[in-house]
């Protein structure tokens, strides 16, 4: 047994020791203080304490009850679905009171997008499973040459027995989640061949400029179907029929159809065709395909370029009985179609891809012609399968007159003006396009009336023999002719408030 001396030595060795090694800690601490750049401390600080959390969680629970999936940018050659649906859908789950974001917007989206910035986390749970999101960028390395991009991933973190309703369910929702939100935030856009090449960078990872067939510009066009002076029947019947096809994906499959819908818009110029496809865009939120078929030689050439559309997509061909003739073909050939002989693109080649078996290259498509002259059309165009509703745009009516005053003037009645207009609109065929534009041409309530009170009188006293004619189911005559082709292009440039009334529907 060792004598007390013998301990109080030892202790005081020891205690000399460790305050030597303090004094040398205190020491080097004050001059690592003084010379290592805060940058270099800071750097080996993170350093230190991700190690440790690492070689912790190795060897603690966390090796034994969670793992990690990881989610790459790129899958091979190709965009990672499931990477650009997280991005999208994780936006709407990050902290609000997160310390730091990336702020992003493009010149064709119309609002800040925000998303997660290098090393950040955003928690998230589905049914009961607590789950981790991280997102880690390496950015490149430009001291060996070469482009080397930077690599970006998602590390998906979740305890370990929960793997099959992660991959099964939980991603599954991550995909639909995100293209609902792709689909309510993206702005809608009219495609053209007058400008191709144009890139679409809110739509970059779908290729919705077709391959350089197409270029794209954001529809702006401020109709909607509450703005329309159309007949409330009408309207909703419309609305209804959009609806029940947007939502009858699998009954189209179980039936046996392509997934498409067909419209024929037709009736004299001024009642709104194009505001009515505008708003029909706006309401499902579908891209539009502005067609030109004058600008085609072959079926082959329209084939490729109805091809680089895609879903979701409305293809709009306006005034079908002036773009080709595409008249009836039991009618005997005139000097006008030898004119256009050299054209290989045929009536067959259109109604092939309507209505043929092309017609199934693509989902969820709205076809939709216009046209100042349905008895000038092809009895094939307008039969049961290509175009399911014929919607005759007429002329305007008191209805459509509330709607026109309430849009441009913001009032709703008039005691003395109201029922004098409504009761000249019965006698009269004046367009919604003709009142709009006099409606605009004062902010004063009353000179605004008096204006279209004025333009009704000089009408009437005009009207001689220019009624239309009105047969069961169809519209013959096309109402007034000005000889004027409509161009929808234009319409979405002038911003005009065109109004339509529609005063029968076939379906």
């Amino acid at each position: 047994m060792h004598s007390v001396w013998e301990m109080r030595s030892v202790a005081g060795n020891v205690f000399s020791a460790y305050a030597s090694v303090a004094a040398s800690v205190m020491l080097f601490r004050s001059m690592a203080n003084d010379v290592v750049p805060e940058p270099v401390k800071s750097f080996f600080h993170s350093l230190l304490s991700r190690f440790f959390e690492q070689f912790m969680g190795r060897f603690f629970a966390r090796a034994a009850t969670e793992m990690t999936m990881v989610v790459d940018e790129q899958s091979g050659i190709a965009r990672n679905q499931i990477y650009d649906a997280a991005e999208v859908y994780l936006r709407t789950r990050i902290n609000p009171a997160a310390e730091r974001l990336k702020a992003n917007k493009s010149p064709k989206q119309k609002s800040i997008t925000l998303s997660m910035v290098k090393d950040q986390a955003v928690d998230d749970s589905f049914n009961g499973i607590d789950l981790k999101w991280q997102f880690v960028l390496v950015e490149a390395d430009g001291q060996h040459g070469g482009f080397r991009p930077e690599k970006r991933w998602f590390e998906l973190t979740f305890e370990r027995s929960k793997k099959e309703a992660v991959v099964d369910e939980y991603l599954p929702f991550v995909l639909t989640k995100a293209q609902e939100i792709r689909d309510n935030d993206r702005a809608v856009k009219l495609y053209t061949r007058d400008c191709p090449f144009d890139y679409d960078d809110d739509d970059g990872a779908n290729g919705g400029g077709g391959g350089g067939y197409w270029g794209c510009v954001n529809l702006d066009h401020p109709a909607t179907f509450d703005k329309l002076a159309m007949d409330p029947g009408l309207k909703r019947a419309v609305i209804e029929d959009l609806d029940r096809f947007v939502r009858r994906k699998d009954y189209y499959k179980k039936v046996g159809k392509a997934w498409k819908r067909g419209y024929l818009l037709y009736g004299p110029p001024g009642t709104g065709k194009s505001s009515l496809v505008a708003a029909m865009a706006n309401y499902l939120k579908f891209n539009v395909y502005d067609l030109e078929l004058t600008n085609l030689y072959s079926n082959s050439e329209l084939r490729r370029i109805l091809l680089c559309t895609t879903n979701k997509s409305i293809i709009v061909i306006e005034d079908i009985d002036c773009s080709l003739q595409l008249h009836d073909r039991d009618r005997e050939t005139d000097s006008e179609a030898d004119d256009q002989s050299n054209t290989k693109l045929t009536l067959s080649g259109l109604l092939n891809f309507i209505d043929g078996l092309w017609s199934t290259c693509g989902d969820e498509r709205i076809i939709i012609f216009t046209t100042n002259h349905k008895e000038k059309l092809d009895p094939a165009l307008l039969r049961p399968g290509r175009m399911d509703m014929h919607i005759h745009m007429g002329y305007c009516t008191p209805e459509g007159f509330d709607v026109l005053a309430l849009n441009y003037l913001g009032i709703r009645d008039h005691p003395t003006m109201f029922p004098t207009i409504k009761a000249m609109i019965r006698q009269v065929e004046i367009t919604p396009a003709e009142i709009a534009e006099h409606l605009m041409r004062s902010d004063d309530v009353e000179l605004a009336l008096q204006g279209v009170v004025d333009l009704l009188e000089e009408k009437k006293g005009q009207k001689n023999g220019k009624n239309e004619e009105i047969v069961e189911g169809e519209s013959v005559g096309g109402g007034k002719e000005k000889g004027k082709k409509g161009n929808f292009w234009k319409s979405v440039k002038n911003i005009k408030f065109a109004r339509q009334l529609g005063k029968e529907i076939k379906t």
